[in-house]
């Protein structure tokens, strides 16, 4: 099961690589060097943000 779970993720990564011409490495280092640890950053900013107003 896990081995298929990966097996889909991969095929993921290289329908999207495809379909942006990207290739299957960049779009896995778009999605998880870079988009992934920007969106945590973007939400832990906006949580202390809300956190320090409703003080």
């Amino acid at each position: 099961m896990i081995n298929d779970f990966f097996n889909w993720c991969v095929y993921v990564l290289e329908v999207i690589g495809n379909v942006t011409g990207m290739g299957y490495e960049l779009a896995n280092i778009v999605i998880f060097v870079i988009l992934q640890p920007a969106l945590i950053l973007l939400f832990f900013v906006l949580w202390r943000m809300e956190k320090k107003k409703n003080k």
